[in-house]
């Protein structure tokens, strides 16, 4: 299989490197060579993290080329605005419905950008919206707005459910296994075609 690349961009405690651990994870036990990076910028001040996880039968480099990755999953709307460089064309946006405002801005003087979405659409990119802050309310826990987007994103990657239910259960506290299931199937859902 030709390397797969996804990038998971947000901003710090958004549960970037986890999800995209989960994936690496995922892909490595499904039988693939796996690199991945990460970007931690200044995360514990709401900045920018970026990770990179590629798979394949041969993956040369762990980060991923400029106009290279196949997905993007955008945790927050900027995020996903800022790191379009990254993408292939007609390349798929998994898009969090979620403004978080950089603590440096004043949106009075630089608003926030609007319709994300129709500015990710107009570049020729497939868009999945995910209100994933209502979804992860609905599954009972606020802090798996991550898993969502990693369920959304599931249907579009190789790997068996199992592998991924599995993967997931054994990433998080054990306390909280059946959440984050619960959080995952109700992305997942979002996607099934």
């Amino acid at each position: 299989m030709e390397t797969k690349s996804v990038l998971f961009a947000g901003v710090g405690g958004q549960g970037i490197i986890l999800a995209s651990k989960i994936l690496a994870k995922c892909a490595f036990d499904s039988g693939f060579m796996v690199k991945e990076s990460e970007l931690h910028g200044m995360a514990q001040r709401g900045g920018s993290v970026v990770s990179h996880v590629r798979f394949g039968d041969q993956v040369h480099s762990p980060l991923i080329p400029s106009g290279q990755s196949d997905y993007l999953v955008s945790m927050e709307e900027l995020e996903g605005l800022r790191y379009t460089y990254y993408l292939k064309p007609e390349s798929v946006v998994i898009y969090n419905v979620k403004q978080i405002i950089p603590p440096t801005i004043n949106p009075e003087i630089t608003p926030y950008p609007e319709d994300a979405k129709s500015v990710l659409e107009g570049m020729g990119f497939h868009v999945d919206e995910i209100n994933a802050p209502e979804i992860a309310r609905e599954a009972g826990n606020p802090k798996t707005e991550n898993i969502v987007l990693l369920g959304a994103l599931s249907n579009y990657l190789p790997f068996s459910l199992s592998k991924w239910e599995h993967t997931v259960a054994e990433s998080v506290p054990s306390k909280f296994k059946d959440i984050n299931l619960l959080a995952f199937h109700k992305g997942r859902e979002i996607t099934q075609h």
